[in-house]
């Protein structure tokens, strides 16, 4: 499938929503060893997520750098895994409660979650950036010149509360296309996006014709992701995180990342970044 093909299926914006409802009642656990007897694991993910988490057009398969990292984490040790497709929101919840024994959906490892959640060894290292207007970058010389500006994203993400803080007036989309942010930064209806640096790259790729660039002297919130569980699984986290270390040194993720990421190593942050606060 065409990359601008399935950009246009799949929202920008919802990369790093904000953390979900929390006040779920508790419920028991799937141990370590109930999920070894039953040889399945349950995994929650969206299915809408590219390139983290998605259907191929041709095949309607599952993939994506998340789907696939768990699918050979699971191999690894010696399961099959069951996903179960559901808003980021849902997720949450849905770990905490224990319907099902994890997450994985570009998901970034914040302090917040940590208190609430186990998140697993980290496998992707990214930071933010700032889509904007080639011809004059839309008036913006920094992260922190963007007070009037007006700042296109979904409501919940981190990178829209960035926004807000930094003075942009918000413009809130309702499920919309990687096309309708875009253009609309190009014609002027809005003046900047703040994403992931990956799939901004992504995003560019796929619609060549807009005139619009990545802000060359913007980079901001480096982030880390990875596998979000529930902390009661102790086992679980552990098996878990000694797997992912192994994918890491044998090559394995990185070699997923570059896959999904248009030949990008997302395991490690570039070193020579400077990152404005």
């Amino acid at each position: 499938m065409k990359l601008k093909q399935m950009l246009l299926l799949l929202v920008l914006l919802g990369v790093l929503a904000a953390c979900g409802n929390n006040n779920a009642k508790e419920e028991e656990q799937t141990t370590w060893g109930e999920i070894q007897d039953k040889g399945t694991i349950e995994v929650a993910t969206s299915g809408t997520l590219y390139p983290t988490s998605y259907h191929e057009q041709e095949t309607n398969d599952l993939t994506g750098f998340d789907v696939e990292i768990v699918k050979e984490m699971a191999n690894r040790l010696d399961l099959k895994v069951e996903f179960v497709e559901m808003g980021f929101d849902g997720m949450l919840t849905a770990v905490q409660t224990g319907k099902v024994d994890m997450a994985a959906n570009d998901i970034g490892i914040t302090e917040e979650r940590k208190e609430k959640f186990a998140l697993s060894t980290p496998y992707k290292h990214s930071y933010g950036t700032a889509i904007v207007r080639a011809d004059d970058l839309s008036g913006i010389d920094s992260i922190n010149d963007l007070e009037g500006k007006k700042a296109a994203g979904a409501a919940t993400t981190n990178f829209m509360k960035l926004a807000k803080e930094k003075g942009a007036e918000e413009v809130i989309y309702d499920n919309a296309t990687n096309e309708q942010y875009l253009r609309d930064v190009d014609n002027g209806r809005t003046d900047v996006i703040l994403n992931d640096v990956y799939l901004q790259r992504l995003a560019l790729a796929a619609f060549p014709e807009l005139d619009l660039t990545i802000h060359p002297d913007i980079q901001y919130m480096p982030s880390e992701g990875g596998l979000l569980m529930n902390k009661e699984n102790e086992e679980l986290i552990s098996k878990v995180n000694s797997v992912i270390e192994e994918m890491l040194e044998d090559g394995t993720i990185r070699d997923l990342s570059k896959t999904f990421f248009n030949d990008a190593d997302v395991t490690e942050l570039p070193e020579d970044i400077e990152f404005q606060k």
